[in-house]
């Protein structure tokens, strides 16, 4: 199976677990549809590889969120708008109200696509409350490629400057500090134990190396 089908098949899957009630064939349609969404040119991190890489954080970790189908559904939403001039938090907010549409859409009932608009929305600020695993899981997902090895981390700062290639280097230089001191500042990176015993230590030195560099 090809890594197309295997995705929209991923999809299909999450989409029917958490209650969609539509035809298989439009559930695939779906998929596929959002892929087109991941793919469009002005996308240099947040790609395919980007959103497959949260997908498999969330199937490896899975027993520790609540309604792990859900989260993968969030998963697929976070960036389905995606827009790097965008201000402020409005690919969240409008990847939120597009997720809770198209879910509706395909049957999934209110309260499980209200859930998943919550979710992608805390992606913003990748803030979580006390008791919420599916919160969670997802954000640690999001910021899983924190926490990678050097060549690894060195091709996200680089994907991440081509997408904001129109921005200029001072710019971009302050922006991407007060990102990278917002996330320094956070009481942990990484919420669920098991991911924060194995990440935040790496992540914790990579976000210090780029901020110092």
């Amino acid at each position: 199976m090809g890594d197309v089908e295997d995705l929209v098949e991923r999809f299909r899957v999450a989409a029917r677990t958490a209650g969609a009630t539509a035809a298989d064939g439009d559930l695939d349609a779906a998929g596929a549809y959002l892929l087109t969404r991941w793919s469009e040119p002005q996308r240099q991190y947040h790609t395919v590889a980007h959103l497959t890489d949260v997908l498999n954080v969330i199937d490896l970790h899975a027993s520790l969120s609540r309604h792990p189908e859900r989260v993968r559904l969030a998963a697929w939403m976070h960036d389905a708008v995606y827009d790097p001039r965008a201000l402020g938090d409005a690919n969240e907010r409008d990847s939120a109200e597009f997720a809770e549409g198209l879910l509706t859409t395909l049957g999934v009932p209110e309260a499980n696509a209200a859930e998943v608009a919550r979710l992608v929305g805390l992606t913003a600020g990748h803030a979580t409350e006390a008791d919420d695993p599916d919160g969670e899981l997802l954000c640690d997902a999001d910021l899983a490629v924190l926490a990678g090895d050097d060549e690894q981390y060195a091709a996200y700062t680089a994907a991440i400057r081509r997408e904001y290639a129109h921005v200029p280097d001072d710019a971009f230089k302050d922006g991407r500090a007060q990102v990278l001191k917002a996330l320094l500042e956070l009481p942990s990176i990484y919420r669920l134990a098991p991911l924060r015993e194995q990440w935040e230590a790496r992540a914790r030195a990579n976000l210090e190396k780029e901020l110092n560099g």
